[in-house]
């Protein structure tokens, strides 16, 4: 049996080390295309994370515009329905209840929901005072309004005489709250005019340094 000589070893070694180097060029390889994906992945979470602030940002400024253009509407949708009802009680000498019904109907929401909503709880009083369920009214369906405490409270003051005095003294009272809410829609119409748009830009402003502070 002939036995490998110098040069047969020496070629033998030769290959196992390129074999080798091979294998660990390889595993460099891999590990550097491991690494670029787990960057690529990180970098990937963190734009999505970024456009999602910026969409919030953006969002939140809209939905505050939204609500500076809706205050000055629904002020007007309410001093609208409150005109009806005086016609209502005054000449159409129709019953507190019904009344509020029919406006609750013609008006749009939410104003028309409050109406409609008075007329049902005052259907099934079982003798509370109308004031009482007029404010359960405005507790319960205020926060589904853009309007402000002073528009509020002007209806809370009217609750107090609504079909408890006599038709002239109810319009006295109607008129009063009328004037006070139609001071209101002057001033949100002119909030509306100074920051609706300083609002659409801004919620995105917000959210692009929100995303700068972050990363």
């Amino acid at each position: 049996m002939r036995t490998p000589g110098p040069s047969s070893r020496a070629g033998s070694l030769g290959e196992e080390a390129d074999e080798q180097a091979e294998g660990a060029a390889d595993s460099r390889a891999r590990m550097q295309t491991g690494k670029g994906r787990g960057y690529g992945g990180a970098a990937m979470l963190k734009l999505i994370g970024a456009a999602l602030v910026l969409l919030s940002g953006a969002l939140f400024g809209y939905f505050q515009a939204g609500q500076l253009a809706a205050r000055p509407r629904q002020l007007n949708d309410l001093i609208r329905a409150l005109q009806r009802l005086e016609t209502e009680i005054v000449y159409g000498f129709t019953p507190l209840p019904e009344a509020l019904e029919r406006i609750g109907a013609a008006s749009p929401d939410p104003v028309g929901q409050l109406f409609r909503s008075a007329a049902a709880k005052l259907a099934e009083s079982r003798g509370r005072p109308v004031h009482q369920i007029w404010q359960d009214t405005l507790s319960q369906g205020w926060r589904h309004t853009a309007m402000k405490p002073p528009e509020r409270e002007a209806l809370r003051q009217l609750g107090f005489t609504l079909g408890l005095s006599d038709r002239e003294d109810q319009a006295k009272h109607l008129k009063l709250c009328m004037l006070q809410l139609e001071a209101e829609e002057r001033l949100a119409r002119d909030e509306q005019g100074k920051y609706e748009r300083m609002w659409r830009s801004l919620g995105l402003l917000l959210g692009a340094l929100v995303v700068i502070l972050m990363y």
